[in-house]
């Protein structure tokens, strides 16, 4: 067992690292300020660095390696900010995964080498008013008609509406109860029939588009089908890589957090002297630094194991609960060691603060992970409507 990254994988960490460090920080700066997503310029400077399609296919643009790889770049941009990064999280944990996986060959073609050239975002779309933790009761409408496939209904939540090129819809086919009748679809931005409410006011992630989705009799071709009814389980695995880097993006936030108020606690003198030589300070960032390396290892070991393909459920799941929670500790106590200045929009800290409640709510929520890990030691699953 090997806890150490390989040479090309510490070349790659140091690659990201310096292109998010040096190039990101006005961009970073520019996302919090507009809430605008990362533009067309950087998606093409991100592509030509191969940053968008580390785990892809070769066979379809991609540079395929491990997913563990691509954490490690998903973690650098993170450090900077969680707007600067999220192309990386959609583009190489996100439902171009199932997209990859789970397509056809035509759609795989089309959708995956623009993605990894940075001339296409894919979103997923999967919560509803009324379907959000309760995934399985979506009430969103698919039927075959011929060579198409009909959608109607509403979705809620997703990341990238309005601004995505492309969404993998989750959809019940042929009104059969619960999982059995869930599917998914995927819809083309400019497709009639979709249409998108007001971008939402979120308390963090400036920079990531989230708005309602309005499908009104969208006709799509047949072979944009992804899975039919009966296929939720395995959209559910394919749904652990992103679970993993919604996990490895708080980890950027945290270990971004982290490096920022170890900086500052050496600067900052009070009572004569810098306040990293009090006790009190050695002692919090002490627990802040555990709580980092543990985070990182339970996703590197969940990734790790995956490789290529699919990650554990119950590794993901606890990397995910984990990792939420304690990124939420971290930018609080960085936040509080830092006073007034960690308060203050200028210095960055009350964004990564606001930014870490995100990642606890978005791809399921942290009760929800301990619930399923709950159910892995136990073998069964719990039924929540009894």
């Amino acid at each position: 067992m090997d806890f150490n990254l390989t040479d090309d994988q510490r070349a790659l960490q140091e690659s990201a690292r310096r292109f998010a460090q040096t190039e990101l920080p006005a961009l970073a700066q520019e996302v919090e300020h507009t809430a605008h997503p990362v533009p067309q310029a950087w998606m093409k400077r991100y592509a030509e660095m191969g940053f968008l399609g580390i785990n892809a296919d070769p066979d379809l643009g991609g540079l395929g390696l491990p997913h563990l790889d691509a954490f490690i770049v998903m973690e650098e941009f993170a450090k900077v900010s969680v707007g600067v990064a999220f192309p990386i999280f959609e583009c190489c944990a996100g439902p171009v995964r199932i997209v990859e996986r789970l397509g056809k060959p035509a759609l795989r073609e089309r959708v995956v080498p623009k993605v990894v050239a940075g001339e296409m975002l894919v979103a997923i779309s999967m919560s509803e008013p009324d379907a959000g933790t309760a995934l399985t009761d979506l009430r969103t409408k698919a039927r075959i008609e011929g060579d198409e496939i009909v959608i109607d209904g509403s979705k809620r939540w997703c990341s990238g509406a309005g601004h995505s090129e492309g969404y993998v819809v989750f959809c019940r086919f042929d009104n059969a109860p619960g999982a059995k009748g869930i599917g998914a679809v995927f819809v083309d931005k400019d497709t009639p029939g979709l249409t998108f409410g007001a971008q939402e006011e979120l308390m963090g992630f400036r920079g990531v588009p989230s708005a309602d989705m309005s499908f009104d009799n969208v006709r799509v071709p047949v072979d944009n089908l992804l899975v039919g009814p009966g296929g939720f389980p395995s959209l559910m695995g394919l749904f652990n890589i992103e679970r993993l880097g919604n996990a490895t993006m708080a980890l950027g936030v945290a270990a971004g957090a982290l490096e920022q108020v170890t900086a500052y606690v050496q600067d900052r003198k009070q009572f004569g002297k810098a306040i990293v030589d009090f006790q009190a300070v050695q002692i919090r960032l002490a627990e802040m630094a555990l709580k980092v390396e543990a985070a990182r290892l339970l996703i590197h070991r969940a990734a790790a194991n995956a490789g290529t393909g699919l990650p554990d459920a119950q590794e993901s799941a606890m990397a995910k609960c984990y990792v939420n929670e304690v990124t939420r500790e971290v930018t609080g106590a960085a936040l509080q060691l830092m006073g007034g200045y960690g308060y203050a929009k200028e210095y960055g800290m009350e964004r990564r603060f606001r930014d870490s409640y995100g990642w606890g709510i978005a791809g399921g929520a942290i009760d929800i992970q301990k619930i399923n890990i709950a159910a892995g030691l136990v073998g069964r699953r719990f039924d929540q409507r009894r």
